[in-house]
Formats: structure tokens, C-alpha cells, sequence
């Protein structure tokens, strides 16, 4: 069995901090007892070749040009799944395919818990992330926003829908991405399995200054994606929500009975009741702030 793992490296050499945190990411992948091949699609970064070169990782390695992608973006998470799709459908002995984010350590146990799942197709996460902010590690139930981690085991001819399904995709730098490779797994027919009662990941919070990156370009890139995702859930008969629920229609979307523990159920307890009667108020505050004028 063989797995092709889509990532795709920040610079090297601008933040100490992320640096530490690829490596401690690639170290995790490393110790994983599985045959284990990226899929790179890098867009210009600095030293990132030297880096895959000295941890001798075996990978597919594509650079395009920022050139090439609109004004002002600094990646394209399309063109990161359309050459991994590729790869994955080249190779007959690819089983899994998997997306991650390169700020987590991956539990050791994940492919020991998925090669129990007795299909022949299924879309694996693991949620909530346990997050690690300032070196302090949070407590691991609490529904921190983003899945970083999202593992499909499909069949070629899943994979050759799955290309069919991008052509009405694109995405540009951050935001949506989860929501996308959910939807997706709809849209490929695929069961939802939440691994978080059998395992954990561990989420690093980035240096995302080092990048020029703050929360208004974050929200910027996430509007933007989100006109393109609309455009994809329209081709592909998929809900709305998607798009617009946020994670409260993801969550939704994820949800089954049998992954439940003590800790998912507070998650999903904290993020429902706390977080929709926080939302509430928020707007009964808004709403009794606005000046009304006679």
C-alpha cells in the first residue's frame, strides 16, 4: 500500500518559527511506518528543494511561477490537486490520497487505524485539531476552526471523477479548503469517518506575520474563494452551505454517531449551543448600537 500526500512548503529562511514546524512535520511523516510519496507543487518559495533534498523525501516536484497565477496570488490550491490527481492516476499502486497542511504533527497510529476501514472508498479526517499557540497546548476537544488533515482512499475511476469535478474549481491562496475536499467527498459519493476517539493532530499556530499575511488579507483571499466555490457547488449540485453555513453546516456535514467520544461530544457541544448564543448576542448588541434617526 502506498499513499501520495499533497502539501506544499512556506519559504525557508524567513521565520525560524515555521521552519521548526515544517521540519517537526516532515519528521512526523517519516516515523509513519507506510510507504509515503509528496505530491509538491511549489510557487516559487525559496529553499524548499534544498530542504526535501536534505530530509531525502520521496516526492513529485513541480514549481510554477507566480507568474502565472493572477496578480497578487501567491499559490493556487487547484494547481496543487489537478498535478496530484495526475500522479495519483499515472501510478497503479496509490491507494490513499492525502491533504494536509505542513504546520502539524501526524499521529503515528493513522494508517494503523485506516487500513481497519474495510472500504473501498472513504474520505477520513481528524477534528478538532489539538492547538499548540505560544509552545502551550490547548485542551485537545476544544473546536478550533480548520481540518488539516483530510485522507481520501479511492479508486481510479473515483480519481478520474474527482479531475472531472475541478475543471468548475479554483482557489487562490488562503481559505476554504476543507469546505472544498468536503464538498468533494460528497460529490464523489464517499463516507465521512472522524478519527479524532482513535487518534489526534497537533496544530502549530504560524508565524504568519513572516509572510506579510494578517487577518484582513486572510479574509480578503477567503471572500474571493468563496465566489469561485460558489461557482463549483452550483456545477456540481451541491448545497450552499457549503460556502455560506461556515462550520456549522460543516460540522453538520461530518457528523456520525459511531465516532463519538466524551471529547467530540463536548466539541460539538461548545461549538453549537456556545458559539450560536455567543452569535446571538453579538447581534442583538449590533442591532441595538445602530443609531436611529428620526
Amino acid at each position: 500500500m502506498k499513499a501520495l500526500w499533497i502539501v506544499s512548503f512556506r519559504p525557508f529562511g524567513k521565520s525560524k518559527e515555521n521552519d521548526t514546524y515544517q521540519g517537526i512535520f516532515i519528521n512526523s511523516i517519516k516515523s509513519l511506518n507506510f510507504d509515503i510519496t509528496f505530491s509538491l507543487t511549489q510557487f516559487d518559495e525559496p529553499n524548499i528543494e534544498e530542504f526535501i533534498n536534505k530530509k531525502s523525501i520521496k516526492n513529485f516536484y513541480t514549481n510554477i511561477s507566480k507568474k502565472e497565477l493572477p496578480d497578487g496570488k501567491k499559490y493556487s490550491n487547484k494547481r496543487m490537486l489537478d498535478n496530484a490527481l495526475d500522479q495519483y492516476m499515472e501510478k497503479s499502486d496509490f491507494e490513499y490520497l492525502v491533504y494536509s497542511n505542513a504546520d502539524i504533527i501526524v499521529p503515528n497510529n493513522l494508517f494503523d487505524e485506516l487500513v481497519k476501514i474495510k472500504l473501498k472508498n472513504f474520505c477520513a479526517i481528524i477534528y478538532p485539531n489539538t492547538h499548540v499557540k505560544n509552545g502551550n497546548i490547548k485542551n485537545i476537544f476544544w473546536p478550533h476552526y480548520g481540518i488539516d488533515l483530510i485522507i481520501f482512499k479511492i479508486s481510479k475511476d473515483k480519481a478520474i471523477k474527482f479531475k472531472e469535478l475541478i475543471k468548475t474549481y479554483e482557489a487562490y491562496d488562503w481559505g476554504l479548503q476543507e469546505n472544498f475536499y468536503i464538498a468533494a467527498s460528497e460529490a464523489l459519493n464517499l463516507k465521512r469517518i472522524n478519527l479524532f476517539k482513535k487518534t489526534k493532530v497537533i496544530k502549530f499556530e504560524n508565524d504568519f506575520l513572516a509572510f506579510d499575511e494578517t487577518r484582513n488579507t486572510q479574509i480578503k483571499a477567503w471572500q474571493e474563494n468563496q465566489k469561485y466555490f460558489l461557482k463549483f457547488l452550483k456545477a456540481n449540485k451541491l448545497s450552499k452551505l457549503y460556502a455560506s453555513g461556515s462550520y456549522y453546516y460543516l460540522l453538520y456535514k461530518i457528523f456520525r454517531f459511531r465516532d463519538l467520544n466524551f471529547g467530540l461530544i463536548l466539541s460539538y457541544i461548545i461549538f453549537y449551543p456556545y458559539n450560536l448564543t455567543r452569535k446571538i448576542f453579538s447581534l442583538i448588541k449590533k442591532f441595538l448600537s445602530i443609531d436611529v434617526k428620526p
